[in-house]
């Protein structure tokens, strides 16, 4: 096995001289020192190059809206609802216009006009029919039932479609713990204590407790580096005496990213921890109520 194997990169590593040589002087132009590992190096860099090049068009340019399924659907519906909107517009129109033409008619002097005008009145476009209150489910054509479902299933798959359902409590949410650590001061709205402080280790990451965008970034003589998180159903969470902010506003982070570094900046503070805020339709909730601190 060693022998042939030795003998497979004998054979490779043989070397050959490619000459280009004028034909009709037969003067040598170029030549090149080959070997047959060499040619499969450079064909074989040549094939990942290309296919990298080709991924990164599609992935970074519009080129990947032409593959089938990519298009974004809300995308797909808001053309599907600029239709419908267009062919109402066009038969409004139309209605319109013979309304107009029946009236002109009768200024005219022809009788024979007012026998269309009440059927015009009730046509589709007009005032009467812009507020039916029912739907005929029986009238329903073979191809809208069909683009109803392809647009129900492809629906079932935007993570954050607006028609999701709405959590309205806030013990319905989970959430992370923002470090681990241990609890050394409590809330108090007495005191004007909103949140929690918790003692860990030097350099521990503060991560993010929900989903959310930041919106504050910034520093404070009492707090110090203070980093805010606007989450869903009007929570924001504050994150205060940091050492370093590594998040900027209007950056996305989700749950359990880490967005600062534990400190103890600011005037208010006796020495590295994290101060935690929750707050809940603006005013201040205590964070133990809705988040396991210990293990």
């Amino acid at each position: 096995m060693n022998k042939k194997t030795s003998d497979l990169f004998e054979r490779l590593n043989n070397k050959y001289r490619l000459v280009i040589m004028n034909d009709t002087s037969l003067e040598e132009k170029l030549s090149f020192r080959l070997s047959r590992l060499n040619v499969y190096i450079v064909f074989s860099t040549l094939c990942v190059l290309l296919v990298a090049l080709t991924v990164a068009m599609i992935v970074f340019t519009p080129l990947k809206l032409y593959i089938p399924g990519y298009q974004d659907v809300g995308l797909r519906r808001d053309a599907i609802d600029l239709a419908s909107r267009m062919d109402s517009t066009v038969n409004v129109v139309e209605s319109n216009g013979k309304w107009v033409e029946t009236v002109q008619a009768i200024l005219a002097g022809n009788p024979e006009a007012l026998a269309n005008f009440d059927s015009l009145e009730e046509a589709p476009g007009s005032k009467q029919d812009s507020g039916y209150d029912s739907v005929d489910l029986s009238v329903i054509s073979k191809e809208d039932s069909i683009l109803r479902k392809e647009m129900e299933v492809a629906e079932t798959y935007e993570l954050f479609s607006d028609r999701k359902k709405e959590q309205t409590q806030i013990s319905d949410l989970f959430f992370t713990k923002p470090v681990n650590g241990v609890l050394s001061d409590t809330f108090n709205i007495q005191t004007e204590h909103f949140g929690i402080d918790l003692v860990a280790g030097e350099k521990e990451p503060i991560k993010s407790v929900l989903d959310g965008m930041v919106i504050l970034n910034e520093w404070s003589t009492e707090t110090g580096y203070i980093i805010g998180v606007q989450h869903e159903y009007n929570l924001i969470s504050f994150y205060k005496h940091n050492s370093v902010l590594l998040k900027k506003v209007g950056t996305f982070v989700k749950a359990g990213d880490a967005i600062a570094i534990i400190g103890g900046s600011g005037e208010l503070s006796d020495g590295p921890h994290l101060h935690f805020e929750l707050w809940y339709n603006q005013s201040p909730v205590n964070p133990i109520d809705y988040i396991l601190f210990e293990d």
